[in-house]
């Protein structure tokens, strides 16, 4: 038995509107790689404030980028078939909205390291191990809220994908 193509009427996230995706064998194909990546990282799963690192957590999101290149490049022109196809969409959410969030976030948070590597080598002098303590990052709330809320408009990204792939998918809180 065959795979069928099938339209799917979806309300796409970060306020980007509606799309008519064709579901082919390609973009089923490029959903469940997409959606296996987005459903594991911080993207999908809720980091409360002070968990784990800020910089980890944007160097997860980062590597969606390398990630949804390959994915996109391995299935080839069949992964972009229109602008309302899962390759044209994936690139789309990077680019206008994940890409903002890791600029945005990435400066601040440098900032904030480079101002303690100053403190602590004007503090102890010559070669010292530095200690980036993101406990005392000014920022530090507002990263894991604004964190949160985009994690909140990727879920339903990952329920996108979840429908294309063909695949079930559990929201967490």
């Amino acid at each position: 038995m065959g795979f069928k193509i099938q339209p799917l009427n979806v309300n796409l996230p970060f306020g980007l509107g509606g799309a008519n995706i064709v579901v082919t064998e390609a973009q089923q194909k490029v959903a469940w790689a997409l959606y296996v990546e987005l459903a594991t990282r911080v993207a999908g799963v809720k980091l409360e404030s002070g968990m784990g690192s800020a910089c980890e957590a944007l160097n997860s999101m980062h590597s969606l980028f390398e990630t949804t290149r390959s994915v996109l490049r391995a299935e080839g022109p069949a992964a972009a078939n229109g602008p309302e196809s899962v390759g044209p969409i994936a690139i789309n959410i990077l680019n206008t909205e994940l890409r903002p969030f890791l600029v945005k976030w990435y400066a601040a948070l440098s900032s904030f390291e480079n101002q303690q590597t100053e403190v602590q080598r004007e503090q102890y002098g010559g070669k010292i191990t530095i200690v980036i303590d993101e406990s005392r990052w000014p920022e530090r709330d507002a990263f894991y809220q604004a964190l949160e809320e985009n994690r909140q408009s990727m879920l339903e990204y990952i329920e996108i994908l979840a429908r294309i792939a063909g695949v079930y998918h559990e929201q967490s809180e």
